[in-house]
């Protein structure tokens, strides 16, 4: 059984969405548990559903709750509480293997990173989510907006999480990476890309990576890498770019196929095409974005998200905990800093792999 904690009260629409979610999420999923967290008044509907049970909590961070109010006056939160199901008590295994939120996005990160801590090896957890292409298929892309500024070492964490993410739940062994840059030659970009650009090869030549090369804002969309590795303010900016530019292509659409009597008729026709569109670029079959780098498995839905997106959320992190995703993180970052050279650097690299090898209090989220 593969058990998720859900903020059930996150989010734009709180329990009007995710129970209903929930509740279509165990229908599909036979060896799926779910910790309902929330005000027990709020989820009483769910008292009595199979493989469900409720954890209650007194308080909700609120939307536009500022980080200092999430993480230290709303102590019993259903964010916090739901998170705090990933973590080991007194030697016992956590209750659940994965949390789901639709909460405050900063608020999100500052909780789980306070209650959680990150991966040895790890210095910033990074947003990872996914991205049409226009083969049928998504492209993966991190970081997405927790991380503004990162140096090149960051750029390289991030490519081994996110590989580790798109083996386990795409099921891609050798899954393609890709640095964003303004141009595919070695020598473009900054002097941050540039040297991550060397950090990529050394990674790629020692087989931790496979490493394509730069790659344009074009390529996020061809499918032919599977994984793109960015700071946070141009992953969140591209991303948030994308939204829009899909939005107004289907306003564009509609107002066009709506001018005259003409052109309505031309729409019925054109009907299966254009839901097959609509089909390809929603992205509610998107929703669910990882927040690698943890010491325990927390995704984020789109704070506006309705039941089928939050439950696409809920599908990906089921995946992930199904396919261990924390185990291979940690083995692949464990493997990187194996590999590093024998300088100063290098020892206090391996004095962090040998931490991590005799500390058996480490918390591993293991999926059954």
């Amino acid at each position: 059984m593969v058990r998720l904690a859900i903020d059930c009260m996150g989010g734009d629409h709180g329990p009007s969405v995710t129970l209903p979610a929930a509740k279509a999420f165990l229908a599909r999923h036979p060896n799926a548990e779910l910790l309902l967290v929330g005000l027990p008044a709020a989820l009483q509907e769910a008292a009595a559903w199979p493989r469900c049970t409720i954890v209650a909590a007194t308080e909700v961070v609120q939307m536009d709750d500022t980080v200092e109010v999430a993480l230290r006056r709303k102590k019993d939160s259903s964010m916090r509480v739901a998170i705090h199901q990933l973590k080991s008590v007194d030697g016992a295994a956590p209750r659940a293997d994965a949390c789901v939120s639709a909460g405050n996005t900063g608020a999100l990160m500052a909780v789980s990173r306070y209650l959680l801590k990150t991966l040895d090896g790890i210095d910033r957890p990074a947003i990872a989510s996914v991205m049409p292409t226009q083969t049928g298929g998504y492209t993966t892309m991190l970081d997405l907006g927790a991380n503004v500024d990162c140096t090149a070492e960051h750029l390289l964490q991030f490519a081994l999480m996110g590989s580790a993410l798109v083996s386990a739940v795409d099921g891609k062994d050798e899954p393609k990476v890709g640095l964003l840059n303004i141009g595919e030659e070695v020598i473009k970009g900054s002097e941050t890309i540039k040297r991550a650009g060397e950090l990529l090869r050394q990674a790629g030549a020692a087989g931790q990576l496979n490493f394509i090369g730069n790659v344009e804002g074009k390529d996020i969309f061809t499918g032919e890498v599977d994984l793109v590795v960015c700071d946070g303010f141009v992953g969140n900016v591209a991303l948030k770019t994308a939204e829009g530019l899909a939005t107004m292509i289907i306003t564009i659409i509609r107002e066009e196929f709506g001018r005259n009597w003409l052109t309505k008729a031309a729409a019925v026709l054109a009907m299966p095409v254009l839901k097959r569109f609509k089909a390809r670029v929603d992205h509610r079959r998107f929703n669910g974005a990882a927040l690698l780098g943890l010491r325990g498995l927390v995704f984020k839905s789109h704070g506006a998200a309705d039941q089928l997106a939050f439950e696409t959320a809920l599908n990906r992190a089921y995946d992930a905990a199904r396919n261990r995703l924390l185990d291979r993180v940690h083995n692949r970052i464990i493997a990187a800093l194996q590999a590093q050279p024998a300088n100063a650097e290098g020892a206090a690299a391996e004095a962090a792999v040998a931490e991590v090898s005799v500390d058996k209090a480490t918390p591993v989220v293991q999926a059954a």
